[in-house]
């Protein structure tokens, strides 16, 4: 007579530990936060998904715009225009490069907004339809690997802040001339004296890798932390039981999902500001000599 075999859903630490795998090119777990050999084909999809939404949407804005009375779509992408402009006004004193600039402050606003506000879906529904799929093609569902919030991993938000390292090393050699800039590596902050030359361009290597580093980790980490969150939020709804203990649970997930997507809503936007800011203000300092 054969055993019946019994199934039983994952534990706390397995749920967590699922919904933290990346769908890459290993197959599993990566053995690190921020690994180059590995490809995270979950956090390139949803990115340049929601790049090209928002080209869209800025598109459409522009392509549709009147100079009657603008409907409320218009009104609102105009109201992020001059914030961002204004910012930027302040900040990059070329007027040349605001051209530039401005439209890409704004772009890197609303892109990493929309990456951001992928944590208010509910943390199942998206990996769910993805094992789903994989049950479809006759896969394994454990396996179905899936993180939805680009923002946190840390991959790709290194990958953001480089691109920002980038563009400013361009702007230092645009705007001083390349001997210009190779004399300022070497002369600022201590002074032009060959005997400082090595502490100088020491400094402003520290200078560039402490920005770049930063800029990428703190988006990372708030966003990180708000994912972590959501997911013990759900645990306290996946524990619910016919009893009183499991009523109060469930309860307790409504309440605090609900009040911590609210609050969730102000970190999105903020985090998406400061890392526009820290952009600005990174590229600005590019267009200024020691």
């Amino acid at each position: 007579m054969e055993e019946a075999v019994t199934t039983h859903g994952p534990n706390a630490s397995e749920y967590i530990i699922h919904h933290l795998t990346h769908f890459n090119n290993l197959g599993e777990a990566q053995k690190s936060v921020f690994d180059l050999s590995v490809i995270n084909f979950d956090t390139l999809f949803f990115s340049l998904f929601l790049g090209l939404l928002t080209v869209f949407l800025l598109a459409r804005a522009a392509r549709n715009a009147t100079s009657g009375v603008p409907g409320r779509y218009q009104a609102a992408v105009e109201i992020l225009v001059e914030m961002v402009a204004d910012q930027a006004k302040g900040i990059v004193h070329s007027e040349q490069s605001r051209r530039f600039v401005a439209p890409l402050a704004l772009t890197v606003f609303v892109w990493i907004f929309l990456m951001n506000a992928m944590d208010l879906l509910p943390v199942d529904l998206l990996p769910m339809l993805w094992q789903g799929a994989y049950s479809v093609a006759g896969a394994d569902p454990h396996h179905a690997y899936l993180r939805v919030l680009p923002t946190a991993d840390l991959n790709g938000t290194m990958g953001l802040s480089i691109s920002v390292l980038l563009l400013c090393l361009w702007y230092n050699i645009k705007i001083k001339g390349f001997g210009g800039w190779v004399h300022e590596l070497f002369s600022a902050p201590f002074g032009a004296h060959w005997a400082l030359a090595p502490f100088n361009f020491a400094m402003q290597i520290i200078e560039f890798t402490a920005k770049t580093v930063s800029h990428g980790m703190r988006l990372f980490g708030n966003m990180y932390a708000g994912e972590l969150i959501f997911m013990l939020i759900a645990l306290m709804g996946g524990a619910w039981a016919l009893s009183a203990s499991g009523i109060l649970l469930a309860i307790g997930h409504l309440i605090s999902g609900t009040a911590w997507a609210i609050f969730h809503i102000l970190i999105i936007t903020l985090q998406a500001f400061v890392f526009m800011m820290l952009t600005l203000v990174y590229i600005g300092q590019a267009h200024e000599s020691h």
